[in-house]
């Protein structure tokens, strides 16, 4: 069963970047692109880089560490369809940010 967290307002989030919060025990990476709110783990599975202060160019973050690779939207590798990083359903209301997590 999931449950809903409060994350941040939405006029915190700049868009095309992301921006990294600890809900529920968890470091998410949370990013505006396009109007629309997505939610990610924020630790990159390689080495343990923060996915947030990854640069954003078409959807993809680069971890700033070592250069990985990941679909802000879904969550997947760039080049390894084995890797996957964990999302999350994000939604707004009344300009807040809530994230839906087990």
């Amino acid at each position: 069963m999931t449950e809903r967290h409060r994350v941040c307002r939405l006029d915190e989030l700049a868009e095309g970047e992301g921006r990294e919060f600890v809900v529920a025990d968890r470091v998410l990476a949370v990013y505006l692109l396009d109007g629309q709110v997505y939610a990610l783990d924020g630790i990159c599975p390689h080495a343990g880089g923060p996915l947030a202060q990854g640069m954003v160019r078409n959807q993809v973050v680069t971890c700033p560490w070592h250069g990985w690779q990941y679909n802000v939207c879904t969550g997947q590798h760039r080049i390894n369809p084995k890797i996957c990083v964990q999302t999350f359903a994000a939604t707004v209301d009344d300009g807040v940010v809530y994230v839906n997590m087990p």
